[in-house]
């Protein structure tokens, strides 16, 4: 197994949850970094530890694209080389499950839930574990719409990641078409291995996901596949008001739409823009500091 390296570095919970948003804006970082945030321990809410893992020796460029993501002072950066391990799985290793509604999302390495719905995603190198806190509002978000009545026969998850939001939905819609997209090639081998992992069919009949590799709304398929009356975006605040009048073209009157990866902050701006579009205000969780939006189309 290949040496791995880990960067790290100790600023406030601020500092490193707006260096986290700014790596996402980075469009041309090096994906073999995988970059994560976190508390330095529970009784230390404010401090918080940066991490980025490396299949390979730290350079001296690559702690120059660390600290940049930084808006003013950048902490001190140490490196670090790590036993011989997979580092994608160290990134992630160690997360605890989540419940969101009814669901309860862990890693293979942890046990079932007698009493809940029951989502397996293992470490990979596609966003979405649930352990995010949008990834678990979307999740609860999707189980209050069922609740309140919310009939889905076709959905679509943009920016699907590992898939876990659309393998949710089919657990509460088991009979809905379903397609999937992100923009990166990669997630389309996880979003396979974690439909096998969780029961779901790849394929585009009802009950099963379609995947496809897309910028937004623009692969014909998804077009073609449409209108739908359920789309889910976790992605961030700037594409979804990017996004606002395609994916108001894409759902059918009545239709609803699930908004998340933007912060309570932003949540003016998106809902403006899709009130452009078509939608109104459905309901809104907040959950720590990002907002998540259940819009619900115009008929």
């Amino acid at each position: 197994m290949a040496d791995s390296w880990k960067i790290t570095g100790f600023a406030s919970k601020a500092e490193v949850q707006a260096a986290l948003l700014a790596h996402d804006e980075v469009e041309e970082w090096d994906f073999d970094m995988v970059i994560a945030g976190r508390e330095v321990a529970e009784d230390r809410l404010l401090e918080w530890v940066i991490e980025v893992w490396l299949p390979r020796e730290p350079t001296a460029a690559d702690k120059r694209a660390v600290a940049a993501l930084f808006a003013d002072r950048a902490p001190e950066l140490s490196t670090e080389k790590l036993p011989p391990t997979d580092w994608v799985i160290e990134s992630q290793k160690g997360v605890d499950p989540i419940n969101a509604g009814p669901f309860h999302v862990r890693t293979p390495e942890h046990p079932a839930s007698d009493d809940a719905v029951n989502l397996v995603i293992p470490a990979s190198q596609a966003f979405g574990t649930g352990q995010h806190a949008t990834t678990a509002g979307c999740l609860a978000m999707l189980a209050l719409m069922r609740r309140e009545g919310v009939m889905v026969r076709n959905a679509a998850d943009i920016g699907t990641g590992t898939g876990l939001l659309a393998l949710g939905a089919l657990r509460l819609w088991p009979r809905a078409l379903m397609t999937v997209s992100d923009i990166d090639p990669i997630c389309v081998g996880v979003v396979e291995d974690n439909a096998a992992l969780n029961g779901a069919t790849i394929g585009a009949g009802r009950g099963e996901m379609l995947m496809v590799v897309t910028d937004g709304m623009a692969d014909p398929v998804l077009k073609a596949r449409g209108p739908y009356d359920l789309l889910i975006a976790n992605i961030l605040a700037r594409p979804l008001i990017e996004l606002a009048p395609d994916f108001g073209k894409a759902v059918s009157g009545g239709g609803h739409i699930v908004l998340a990866g933007l912060l309570a902050t932003q949540e003016h701006a998106v809902r403006s823009a899709y009130r452009r579009a078509g939608f109104r205000l459905a309901r809104r969780l907040v959950n720590g500091d990002w907002s998540i939006l259940w819009l619900r189309k115009r008929r």
